[in-house]
């Protein structure tokens, strides 16, 4: 019953939930900044405004899904069919797949506020992410539309370029998960990393480590920019860019299937500024608000609060880079990508690993038995004897 009701969390708040709140909250923002009105005349009848307390057009996500639903459904007759559908659930579902690892609160009782523990957390959520560029591919080519192919062969380079400096910030993260005298190893564990900034404090400020400040503060900016390309958000929306592509990869599309492919943008950005709140900020815990060691139901649902808290203002910042930086070029994009992110990322992760050296305190003798075991997880020695013992049958 608790994972159903976790799973029903995941999905029906970070899907469901936030997808149409952010619609209204980018539309209206963006108008605040462009000194535009917005959406603000399709309202719920039994809500009213509440006495001018809350904006009008709250109820336009509404509008919007019915119009979707209620839209011809368009397939061109020279599409590669199968695909032409698959496309658009592979943009949404593989990001909505990645939530499923990230721990968002502390647990309430004996039960971890996370639909799955995977000790390959990062791995998995890493791996179901790349599996969206195929959407984004599969759209372009099987629409049979020049504009719609050139989207497609955009999108495809240019998530597999920035997918490695989004790779290498998260190896500096994963660095300054290990490397203390108790610690032999890092993890790919999202919950342990969320536990070990609580511990030590937040990777984003170097993970109790002063001199990694810098490094920390710099990985950050690093995942931040690649996730904007990974999400095709501006600056980096060249794969539907209106003055060149009409609309890209998704020119073809209409009704539910394009509906599914905002949604899948939406979630994307949702699932980005989730690993961000992890990695970086400490997760669901916030020093003087969050008790590790309380499980009561209040406890546990601040912790949720305050991991909501941080990633919608990760998502603000979203769109306010979005109305505010003009778009690259394509050759500035790739630029960037390769002769910029990718050699600071590397950079970036000497430089974890020459500090850590340096700073390394010298770990108690109990630390380093002189048994060839010692430091090694219990799992790996009992593998390796189990391995010999079968050995010597």
């Amino acid at each position: 019953m608790a994972s159903i009701l976790k799973i029903a969390f995941v999905i029906g708040f970070f899907v469901l939930g936030l997808t149409p709140l952010m619609v209204i909250v980018e539309r209206r923002l963006s108008a605040w900044m462009q000194g535009r009105v917005g959406p603000d005349r399709v309202d719920f009848p039994w809500l009213g405004r509440l006495g001018g307390l809350l904006p009008g057009g709250l109820a336009q996500p509404l509008a919007d899904a019915i119009k979707f639903i209620f839209k011809e459904d368009i397939i061109p007759d020279e599409a590669d069919k199968l695909l032409y559908v698959m496309a658009p659930v592979m943009v949404l579902v593989p990001p909505a797949l990645g939530l499923i690892v990230i721990p968002f609160g502390n647990q309430i009782g004996d039960e971890p506020l996370q639909v799955a523990n995977l000790s390959v957390g990062v791995l998995f959520t890493m791996s179901v992410l790349s599996v969206a560029v195929y959407g984004l591919a599969f759209g372009g080519w099987a629409s049979n539309n020049k504009y719609s192919l050139l989207g497609g062969l955009r999108a495809s380079a240019q998530l597999v370029s920035y997918e490695l400096a989004l790779g290498l910030s998260i190896i500096a993260v994963l660095m300054m998960s290990g490397g203390y005298p108790t610690e032999g190893f890092g993890t790919l564990d999202p919950r342990a990393i969320v536990a070990r900034q609580i511990e030590h404090g937040w990777n984003l400020f170097g993970g109790g480590n002063w001199w990694l400040l810098p490094s920390g503060l710099f990985g950050f900016i690093l995942f931040f920019i690649s996730a904007l390309a990974e999400n095709n958000r501006l600056p980096f929306d060249l794969p539907e860019c209106e003055a060149e592509l009409v609309g890209g990869y998704h020119t073809e599309y209409s009704s539910m299937k394009f509906a599914l492919f905002m949604m899948g943008e939406y979630v994307g950005m949702t699932v980005m500024a989730a690993l961000m709140t992890t990695f970086f900020l400490g997760g669901w815990h916030f020093p003087g608000l969050t008790n590790p060691n309380n499980h009561s139901w209040f406890a546990g649902l601040i912790s949720v609060g305050v991991f909501v808290g941080k990633v919608v203002a990760i998502l603000f910042v979203y769109v306010i880079i979005r109305w505010t930086l003009p778009r690259f070029k394509y050759n500035q994009l790739m630029d960037l990508g390769w002769k910029r992110l990718v050699p600071l990322a590397l950079a970036n992760i000497m430089l974890v690993a020459v500090i850590g050296v340096l700073t390394a305190s010298t770990p108690p003798a109990e630390a380093h038995p002189k048994s060839s075991s010692a430091g090694v997880q219990p799992a790996v020695v009992e593998a390796f004897h189990g391995e010999k013992a079968g050995g010597a049958k």
